[in-house]
């Protein structure tokens, strides 16, 4: 009578019927099921289901909450689909090392670690003359044109590293990469606002010096010397952070204020933009 007393105790607990639905659904939006950016509507989706409105709704809402989708309500409502980006995770991680209270010095001590083998990387690439040639000597003159200007040369010289990591031939690296490079940019960039109105931005000559690190770095590049590529591109890197970093080094990685956020936004558009180069 007591056998049962003696056997181990099995609970068996199943997910809630909306978290069930929700997998579902993330699985078939991250695998580009829908093309056209909506999910089904939601009478649609509760018969495909076979379940009642709660639940679905329920679903719904932890799919908002990934950020996933965004439910319109009214005439023109739905679920609009957004399958992350680059964008996303570059904004999700900005939001943690704020979140975390990362001080700039350990971001800029990621990027130092990183992006000099994305230099490397695109010097192995078979087709770099054709794929990267035209892009990086349109960015060497038009930042040769904004010496003289603190946030714009800082802004076009900082497209040259976009362009380096946007071209690393393996994606997991490229994605992880620019998101990395993408907060320390918006750092960066603030920091050129902040000492331009303070009289303090580097002088033509440093700007020059700069920018000549970026020719070092493209001709290795394009000369196929990876080796090279790589010692010049993370000597141009720890260089051009001396500076950052003697006045910013000790504060939080902003990315919630509305200067960082702009930034990101911006960092996000170039890197879509240099996408479809890759595409053409």
């Amino acid at each position: 009578m007591l056998d049962h007393l003696d056997r181990p105790r099995r609970a068996r607990v199943q997910p809630r019927l909306a978290e069930m639905i929700a997998s579902e659904l993330r699985e078939q939006i991250l695998n580009g099921v829908y093309t056209d950016g909506m999910l089904p509507k939601q009478e649609d989706l509760i018969a495909q289901f076979g379940v009642s409105a709660p639940p679905m709704r329920e679903a719904l809402r932890i799919l908002e909450v990934d950020g996933l989708i965004t439910v319109r309500r009214g005439k023109v409502g739905g679920a609009v689909i957004h399958r992350p980006d680059g964008g996303s995770v570059s904004h999700a991680l900005g939001m943690t090392l704020q979140g975390e209270q990362v001080p700039l010095r350990d971001l800029a001590d990621s990027v130092l670690q990183l992006e000099p083998m994305c230099a490397a990387g695109c010097a192995r690439l078979p087709d770099r003359a054709r794929l990267l040639g035209p892009l990086i000597e349109a960015n060497l003159a038009e930042t040769e044109e904004a010496i003289g200007d603190g946030p714009v040369f800082t802004h076009r010289a900082r497209l040259f590293h976009d362009l380096i990591v946007a071209h690393v031939p393996q994606m997991t690296m490229r994605l992880v990469v620019r998101s990395v490079v993408a907060v320390w940019t918006a750092q960066e960039e603030t920091w050129a606002h902040e000492v331009t109105e303070a009289g303090r931005y580097p002088n033509r000559r440093e700007q020059r010096s700069a920018l000549d690190a970026h020719k070092r770095i493209a001709a290795r590049i394009l000369d196929g010397d990876a080796e090279g590529a790589e010692r010049a591109a993370r000597s141009h890197t720890k260089a051009s952070q001396k500076r950052v970093l003697a006045e910013f080094g000790d504060r939080v990685v902003d990315a919630s204020s509305p200067r960082a956020l702009r930034g990101l936004r911006e960092v996000t558009a170039r890197h879509s933009d240099l996408n479809l180069y890759q595409q053409d």
